[in-house]
């Protein structure tokens, strides 16, 4: 989302590859207020009878009220979500997604609370940090303590390693045991006869994988680092300081590994602009000047005489979480053994008992109306006709964990309920547009597969024009569930109500996303507004219904196109499946 996500591959070498301008996501920052997703001039008579704002909304206000608290993995606030889902499910008559006979797929994760200080010694002055003002500095690690005591500590500019591009932040340089000190996003590299960002080094203006946070820890982390901060910008990290603090400050979860993640960097952590500014300049040297010369391909690792140290205390827990999934049989019995699957993530944050006043973080936008969304769905085709019944087998899938890693979609991607060799597709849902419809769309990632022909003739079927998204600055399609189903494989699709709203100003909704951004995202203020219609998200929902429905009863499979990443991965599984 988002929002910080840690997401980490299965083939680190892949997260070393070119990722396409096009391969973007919508992280939960502009996804949920982006939640405000498709639309056009149409009227609800075209809308299936069981596709209702009204009840969309409903089904977000349960999700989103204080009583579900938010929303937490491993809280009471996730017994009573699951409850509810398993219950609606069941009320609209879905069969049990789990070949066990539940509607359950355990997700075991570790929650790890840590407590962290940082200070750098410099010529022998103590520099210290503060935690939440200076720097957040959690651990993945699941260790009770984790510390380091003078590591040196270097600037490694963007610490991007790119072959595909002729570019390496790391010089050869031996970072083992060292605190690395990066820039969030992608190097944005001019073409030196336009003056623009030049689109085929990395993205040009699209965010690529190596401008990923997460991409930056595991980089480092493979090179043997001790820890890695990397300096927050607004503008590059496309949300402000204040998302990290949510996110990041407080319980985090990662999956159940047999090491415990000793592989992973003892400490991943952000510093605020203006402390990373303070530390440069008692080192004798200029942020801004750092910053100019990272663009550059010769730009060499930095020393910056400095010595960090760090201790992680942190509290650990074993958290039995839970990903809710409901499946409608295909019509066809040759069919009905594969799958086309909807995911929407159930979890936020919780609540912070530290917090004076509201203590909830109700997330409303995120995720309660996605949830409410394909709780919609499920109910528009189990009403559709016998005769219209979709031909191949549908999955709801509402997964755990989404606001601490993607983990609830990772880990069915790695352990699928039913065989991803035969399933057709993923089409994701992270938020819904709560006002009114819109005449346009927009996909994340964008021409990335064959679905974007499909979302395309669905979205000019409801009179609305479809095109890529608007900020692939910002990185989106890295930060959703979608995304671990393309690291495995499966042709993923991902889709947004466009910002141009019927009968509104043509600023109306870029202006909504930005102010969700500024004010609400991960923010104890993401609640049911008393001007949300969700109207436009009715839109949306028939439109999902119609891909999917195309999807479950086409002749063809999605593919990816191409030259795109995860074109091989598919490729290799489909054939390993023929063998």
């Amino acid at each position: 989302m988002k929002s910080p996500q840690h997401c980490v591959f299965q083939d680190r070498a892949a997260s070393k590859r070119r990722w396409l301008p096009w391969a973007r996501k919508v992280t939960k920052t502009s996804v949920l207020p982006l939640v405000l997703a498709c639309a056009v001039p149409f009227a609800f008579a075209q809308v299936p009878a069981a596709i209702s704002p009204a009840s969309i909304l409903a089904r977000t206000k349960v999700l989103a009220s204080d009583e579900f608290e938010g929303r937490a993995p491993g809280s009471p606030g996730e017994e009573k979500t699951v409850a509810y889902l398993v219950r609606e499910f069941k009320r609209l008559g879905l069969q049990p997604g789990n070949p066990d006979g539940t509607y359950l797929q355990d997700v075991p994760l570790v929650g790890i609370t840590s407590h962290s200080t940082l200070s750098f010694d410099i010529n022998g002055k103590t520099v210290p940090m503060a935690s939440i003002n200076d720097f957040v500095g959690p651990t993945s690690r699941v260790s009770p303590h984790v510390a380091a005591k003078d590591s040196d500590v270097f600037f490694l500019g963007y610490g991007v390693i790119a072959p595909e591009f002729n570019w390496d932040d790391f010089k050869g340089v031996d970072v083992r045991g060292k605190t690395v000190v990066m820039l969030v996003n992608d190097p944005p590299v001019n073409d030196p006869q336009t003056g623009q960002l030049d689109p085929k080094i990395f993205g040009g203006k699209a965010m690529t994988y190596y401008g990923r946070w997460t991409y930056k820890y595991e980089i480092a982390a493979s090179h043997g680092a001790a820890a890695c901060l990397i300096v927050h910008e607004t503008g590059p990290a496309a949300y402000p300081f204040a998302v990290i603090i949510g996110s990041r400050s407080r319980e985090n979860f990662e999956l159940h590994t047999p090491d415990g993640n000793r592989d992973h960097l003892a400490m991943e952590g952000w510093l605020t602009l203006e402390a990373a500014t303070r530390l440069f300049a008692a080192c004798g040297q200029d942020f801004a000047t750092l910053k100019k010369a990272a663009l550059s391909r010769d730009f060499k690792p930095v020393p910056l005489g400095a010595k960090a140290s760090f201790t992680i205390d942190s509290e650990l827990r074993n958290v039995d979480s839970k990903n809710v999934v409901a499946r409608l049989p295909g019509s066809d019995p040759k069919l009905r053994d594969e799958h086309v699957v909807y995911t929407a993530h159930w979890d936020h944050l919780g609540r912070n008992p530290k917090l004076e006043g509201d203590q909830i973080y109700n997330g409303a936008a995120d995720n309660a109306a996605g949830v409410a969304v394909m709780l919609e769905l499920a109910q528009a085709f189990r009403a559709l006709p016998s005769a219209q019944q979709p031909k191949r087998s549908i999955l709801f899938l509402s997964v755990t964990a989404e606001e601490k890693g993607l983990l609830g979609s990772r880990f069915y991607a790695q352990r699928p309920l039913y065989p991803l060799t035969k399933t057709l597709a993923n089409i994701n849902m992270d938020g819904a547009n709560p006002f009114g419809p819109t005449r346009d769309m927009a996909t994340i990632g964008f021409g990335a597969s064959t679905l974007d022909d499909v979302g395309t003739a669905v979205a000019v079927g409801q009179g609305r024009t479809m095109a890529p998204e608007t900020h692939p600055e910002n990185g989106y399609y890295y930060r959703s569930d979608h995304f671990e189903f393309a690291k495995v494989g499966v042709p993923a699709y991902y889709a947004k109500s466009g910002t141009h709203f019927i009968g509104k100003h043509p600023d109306f909704g870029e202006k909504l996303i930005q102010d969700y951004i500024a004010k609400d995202y991960h923010k104890v203020t993401d609640e049911v507004r008393p001007d949300w219609t969700f109207e436009g998200a009715a839109q949306d929902t028939e439109f999902l219904l119609q891909v999917g429905l195309r999807v479950a009863n086409g002749d063809t499979w999605p593919e990816w196109r191409p030259g795109n990443e995860f074109k091989a991965r598919r490729d290799a599984m489909m054939n390993s499946a023929k063998q």
